[in-house]
This record gives C-alpha cells, structure tokens and sequence, in this order.
C-alpha cells in the first residue's frame, strides 16, 4: 500500500495543503486543496472517494476534480461518506446553488459521481483494499479510516478530539501497521482545540497511552 500525502495543513499558502492523501494512486481519502496539484491523468485514475467528513478543506476539491473529469472519463467516481456527510454535500454543495449536481450530470443514469451511505465499523471492499470507518469526536459527525491491504494495515483518524471510541476501535484490531493522526493547535490554545474538537501535541500524547 502506497500512501501519498496530497496536503496536511490547516489552511492555504505557498507551499500549504489542506487534506487529502491518494492511496494506491486509486483512492482519495478526503479531498482538499493538494488535490489541484494532480494531473489530469492521475485524477482520472481516481476510482473512489473516501470522506472523513462534511468541513470544506476536506471536500472542497472534490467539487474541482468533478468539474476537471467531466467528459474525461466514462465511469463514475464513487464517493464514500457517512449518510450526514452524504447529506450536507448535497443540500449545500453539488445543489446547483452553489455547484452543479454531478450526481445527475450528463444525465441520472449515467452520473459522473455516485454518493455512497457508508456506516461506521461496515467493512467495504474496493479493489484490493478493504476499508472500514470508525467514528470519531469532531464538531459534525466525522470518521476515520482503517484501510487493509492484506499485507499491511493503516488508520487515519481524519479531524477528531479525545474520545474513547477511537481507542476502543484501534484496539479491537488484530493489526494495525500504521496510525496517523491531526494536531490543529499548539498546546498554547488547548482550550480552542476543545472547542473546535482538534488535538494539541501533549493531548494526544497523553491519549495515545490509551492504544
């Protein structure tokens, strides 16, 4: 399993990405702004989308990307998300309003994205890959990813806070190769963090003693 880091930064600037990672050179897990630094063509290899959730530097390039494959390629791309995430991106992004709906473009029977209800600890294989969600504690409802290749094992937890369910999800595996998790604040502004449910650097060290 080969995982690239498209963008991993809390904003935007020279040099600066929000999230997204592209595993595999087949699936985007989130899809922020590092997502324009893709070709075309590796944006065409992109088969399916995995969501952590709803917030805008994490899905704002899917809206660019569908716009990039339209007429370019000939199957859909399926994107995966929680039914709230599935929910807000279609009340208030593809709705028209603010971006055209490509679950009905060219046409509602040959769409160019197809949206996917994905429940939390389901297990959904796509490829090679069998990747499962697994909740976390954000400010909407939010995941995170284990991602199984057969030969290796990685979990991205997406934006979270302190939360046991984590722990007890990580736990319960028989396996886990690798963990990656967000820091958004400096321990200086931990009580924003709290607010905006993002760890700071002695948070999460003390909750990793958990795993």
């Amino acid at each position: 399993m080969r995982i690239k880091v498209l963008g991993c930064s809390g904003g935007i600037g020279p040099g600066l990405r929000t999230t997204g990672l592209l595993v595999d050179d087949q699936i985007l897990v989130d899809a922020g702004t590092g997502v324009g630094d893709l070709s075309l063509a590796q944006m065409a290899r992109i088969t399916d989308v995995l969501l952590t959730h709803s917030h805008l530097d994490h899905v704002c390039g899917l809206a660019f990307m569908a716009d990039n494959l339209f007429g370019l390629i000939e199957r859909p791309l399926h994107v995966h998300a929680s039914a709230e995430t599935v929910a807000t991106l279609q009340d208030h992004l593809f709705n028209w309003k603010l971006w055209p709906d490509f679950t009905k473009l060219p046409d509602a029977e040959h769409p160019l994205m197809r949206f996917h209800t994905l429940p939390p600890a389901v297990t959904k294989t796509l490829g090679s890959l069998k990747v499962t969600p697994f909740e976390v504690l954000h400010t909407v409802p939010a995941v995170g990813y284990l991602i199984d290749s057969g030969e290796g094992v990685f979990a991205f937890s997406g934006d979270t806070y302190a939360d046991n369910r984590l722990w007890d999800f990580l736990n319960a595996q028989p396996r886990l190769d690798r963990l990656m998790i967000e820091i958004a604040f400096p321990d200086e502004d931990a009580e924003l963090g709290q607010i905006a449910r993002h760890f700071t650097p002695s948070l999460l060290g003390r909750e990793l003693s958990k795993l």
